[in-house]
């Protein structure tokens, strides 16, 4: 019988557990590391479940904004004094049993998974110990929950160890009032008035969630405008459409604290400013989980904001050490931790490996509408990074758009002049994060609009709109050489 490769894989998140299936796969002996349970932050506390609570903030905000203008009656007997109480309510305790649910049945299908391919998995807290050994070997030493200690030996080492919540000094979450974003499925009852500090996607998401499902919500951003990082068409549309709805959008407030006042909390800004709410969720960003690993000692380079150093193909600074996901700094994206796992594996076991192009990446923001991206950016483009063309198309003028009362979002593509390479596009509609896998192929196989333009769409559809944007863009083209 051969050698075979040992792998340990520090962390199980989508970094983790993936690349545990690639490298059991390949034939290596493969062991997972992990604290909380396989799925990580992403399944556990933080993707899978913010999103399935966003999915009945969905249903609330689509009946609530539509059912009128679609001709659908609704049966109300409330009684003549509370006439506009609202039609449509939610039983959060209910609701937050089902996300819970949801999350840990995921975590077990991923963890049945990852046994089922032949990797072990381990539970206890990992870190490196001390540099590569004359073999080629790293040690990595595993301390389980009671305290007692497992050495594993391994030939080469991912870091996929997530992140967790920033909090400010003076805003300390007590999982009551005062809550980061693995807190709220802990709620058993809507809170009244929230305060969201911070207006970044995770900010926003919530902020309209909880606003879909009857809360009276107050989002605090420190910048110019909520989602500071995205399209700025994009963020236009969605602030407008969260302002229309009554939310209380309160842009260039930093928060600089937040207490309990009896059964109420305070949150004071940095000009002295200060607003009252029953709860006040935390979303200022997110720390690395990189302290206590035994990294700089084993010789990984940390950048100064404590991520790990990686290559396109998570190599870190010290050999046999690979890292993958949020510890990285990368994009904090499930699908981008993923696929730096997956590398990762396919590098170190001598598999064909293409390097990370951060440049075909999709990305979703679950708000009402949905806002999703690829590839370059109106950023880009402003700022000169490349050269492209753009049109934008209202959903307005989409036939299906006007058929299911959506009166908001638009369909936006950056090609290249003179070719017409599709080199990115957003998207802003419900069910966005579908939409732009049409524009995210074109991205990642060099399409032209031209090709994007003859494709056949359903008639009425909301992809019909993707394909008129092309056509204009090639119409564009085809004038400017003539």
């Amino acid at each position: 019988m051969g050698y075979v490769t040992r792998i340990v894989i520090i962390g199980g998140g989508p970094g983790g557990y993936e690349a545990a299936l690639v490298a059991a796969q390949l034939g290596a002996e493969v062991t997972v590391v992990d604290c909380d349970g396989l799925g990580g932050a992403s399944v556990l506390t933080d993707c899978v479940p913010s999103k399935t609570l966003i999915a009945t903030a969905e249903v609330m905000t689509t009946f609530d904004s539509s059912y009128e203008e679609l001709g659908i009656i609704v049966a109300d007997d409330t009684p003549p004094l509370e006439q506009a109480a609202r039609v449509v309510g939610v039983d959060l305790g209910k609701v937050n049993r089902r996300v819970k649910r949801l999350a840990l049945a995921q975590s077990h299908d991923i963890t049945a998974s990852v046994t089922r391919a032949g990797a072990r998995v381990l539970r206890g807290r990992g870190r490196l110990e001390g540099m590569q050994g004359l073999d080629g070997s790293r040690k990595v030493v595993v301390t389980a929950a009671d305290g007692t200690e497992e050495t594993l030996t391994a030939d080469a080492v991912l870091i996929a160890t997530g992140g967790h919540p920033r909090e400010l000094p003076d805003a300390q979450p007590d999982g009551e009032r005062i809550l980061n974003w693995t807190q709220v499925y802990d709620l058993t009852e809507l809170p009244e008035e929230l305060i969201v500090v911070g207006s970044g996607v995770t900010g926003a998401e919530f902020a309209g969630a909880y606003q879909a499902l009857g809360s009276k919500v107050t989002l605090v951003s420190s910048r110019d405008r909520v989602l500071p990082g995205e399209d700025p068409d994009a963020a236009a549309v969605l602030e407008d459409v969260f302002r229309r709805r009554g939310m209380n959008v309160m842009a260039r407030s930093r928060a600089q604290a937040a207490k309990r006042v009896g059964d109420r909390v305070e949150v004071t800004l940095a000009d002295g400013r200060v607003i009252g709410g029953t709860h006040c969720l935390m979303a200022v960003g997110a720390i690395p989980n990189s302290a206590g690993l035994g990294l700089e000692e084993a010789g990984v380079k940390l950048r100064e904001s404590g991520h790990i150093w990686t290559d396109k193909v998570s190599r870190t600074t010290a050999p046999g050490v690979y890292a993958a996901g949020d510890v990285t700094g990368i994009f904090a994206l499930a699908s981008v931790a993923a696929m730096q796992g997956r590398i990762a594996m396919y590098h170190f076991l001598g598999d064909a490996v293409t390097p990370l192009n951060l440049k075909t990446v999709s990305s979703n923001v679950f708000t009402d509408p949905e806002i999703a991206t690829v590839g370059y950016s109106q950023a880009d483009v402003d700022a000169g990074k490349i050269d492209a063309r753009v049109v934008k198309l209202p959903l307005l003028r989409n036939p299906r758009a006007k058929m299911q009362g959506i009166r908001d979002g638009f369909v936006k593509i950056f090609c290249r002049p003179g070719t017409g390479i599709v080199v990115g596009g957003v998207v802003v509609a419900p069910r966005a994060s579908e939409l732009i896998h049409p524009i995210s192929i074109a991205v990642d196989n060099n399409l032209t609009v031209e090709q994007i333009a003859n494709a056949f769409t359903v008639y009425p559809s909301l992809s019909g709109s993707i394909a008129e944007v092309a056509r204009q863009l090639h119409g564009r083209k085809a004038s400017a050489e003539a």
